[in-house]
């Protein structure tokens, strides 16, 4: 069973204009975002709880069953750029990341087709919890 994961009302507007943009509109690879979107609560940007992964957060995860922690910033597609640490929301892991709150975990399909279990440890850095509503 999956979690419960909350979005803000600024990102499920932002993500759903990339999902119906010709480019993305068919892409079977993001049926998992628009699952996770769809079944996913709905605040506005101020009413986020601060231990939520939203856009432009970052985050420390573990990934099981290696135990592996690591820092990620959940960005927009074309955001990822050079620096380390940033995950697409359009990749599997960033999708499973949408929404999450610390001490949550996700099983994820990895792009190499095997499960890989992603653990929220902290949310180091929200925009919302920051009053940054409008990024």
């Amino acid at each position: 069973m999956k979690p419960e994961i909350i979005v803000t009302s600024l990102d499920l507007e932002r993500l759903e204009g990339l999902l119906h943009a010709p480019a993305a509109r068919s892409r079977a690879d993001l049926d998992g975002l628009r699952a996770e979107l769809e079944r996913a609560e709905i605040r506005e940007p101020q009413d986020m709880p601060p231990d939520v992964v939203t856009m432009n957060s970052c985050a420390r995860i573990r990934e099981l069953p290696s135990g592996r922690e690591r820092e990620l910033t959940l960005v927009y597609p074309g955001n990822t750029g050079a620096s380390g640490g940033r995950v697409s929301v359009f990749t599997p892991a960033g999708s499973a990341l949408l929404g999450l709150s610390v001490g949550q975990s996700i099983d994820w399909p990895t792009v190499e087709g095997h499960a890989v279990r992603l653990e929220v440890l902290e949310v180091t850095h929200q925009p919302e919890a920051q009053g940054d509503y409008e990024r």
